[in-house]
C-alpha cells in the first residue's frame, strides 16, 4: 500500500461551448467504486435530456486500482478514454469525472470530440483542485501537565493534524500522524517526557494533511 496519493479536494464543475455544443464537466472525490457509480448516475439523472454523459473514474481499493470509462453513445474511444487519460496524466486516484454534452447541431469529428472531452475533464479537475492524501495513524499521548508546554512547542510546526487536547487528571494530546513520522514523533516525546507517557494508537487511514 502506498503511503500517499493525489486526488481532488472538492466536488466541482465547469463548462464551455465548442461549435454550439455545450460541454459540462463534473468531478467528485470518491473512496469506493460504488460511490463513483452513484455519482455518475446522479449526473446522468440530472442531465437525462443530454445526448451524452461519458465518464471515467479511478478508485484504489486494497492496493488494486480500478479504472472504468464509458463513451455513452459517442464514437468508440472519443469520450470516455480521453477523460480517463486526463485523470491518468494528472496522476489522480479516487476520483470520478463525468462530461455532459448537449449537442449543438455541428459534428465535431473524432479528433474534435477527443479534444472537447479532454478539455471538459481538465476544466472540471482544475475547478475541484488537487490535494495530497497521506496514510496516517491517530496517536494519543497522555502525559503529566508539566510536559504539556514542551510537547505543544514540539508539535506546533509539524505537518500533522492537531486535535484539541483533553484535560483531566493528566492531559492527552491528540494528533494524526503520517506513518513515515510515527517513530520520530514517539522518539521525541519519549525524550521530552523521559518515557513517562501513555500512548494509544488508532487504525491507519488516509487523511488530508494541510
Amino acid at each position: 500500500m502506498a503511503d500517499w496519493y493525489m486526488t481532488i479536494e472538492n466536488e466541482a464543475s465547469d463548462e464551455f461551448v465548442e461549435k454550439k455544443s455545450r460541454f459540462i464537466g463534473y468531478v467528485k472525490p470518491v473512496s469506493t467504486e460504488a460511490e463513483a457509480i452513484d455519482f455518475v448516475n446522479k449526473i446522468k439523472s440530472k442531465h437525462s435530456d443530454a445526448r451524452h454523459n461519458p465518464y471515467a473514474y479511478t478508485v484504489s481499493c486494497d492496493g488494486v486500482m480500478n479504472q472504468r470509462y464509458s463513451d455513452d453513445g459517442e464514437p468508440q474511444g472519443t469520450a470516455g478514454m480521453p477523460i480517463l487519460e486526463v485523470i491518468r496524466r494528472q496522476e489522480l486516484t479516487n476520483v470520478a469525472v463525468v462530461v455532459t454534452r448537449y449537442f449543438g447541431g455541428i459534428l465535431l469529428g473524432a479528433p474534435g470530440l477527443v479534444r472537447a472531452y479532454g478539455k471538459g475533464a481538465a476544466a472540471a479537475l482544475a475547478a475541484g483542485g488537487s490535494c495530497k492524501m497521506s496514510l496516517c495513524v491517530p496517536m494519543d499521548f497522555t502525559v503529566d501537565y508539566s510536559f504539556f508546554g514542551k510537547i505543544q512547542n514540539f508539535i506546533e510546526p509539524l505537518e500533522i493534524i492537531k486535535l484539541p487536547p483533553e484535560f483531566g487528571a493528566d492531559v492527552t494530546v491528540h494528533v494524526v500522524v503520517p506513518v513515515s513520522m510515527t517513530d520520530y514523533i514517539s522518539r521525541e516525546i519519549t525524550e521530552i517526557t523521559s518515557g513517562n507517557f501513555l500512548l494509544e494508537t488508532g487504525s491507519k487511514s488516509f487523511y488530508k494533511i494541510k
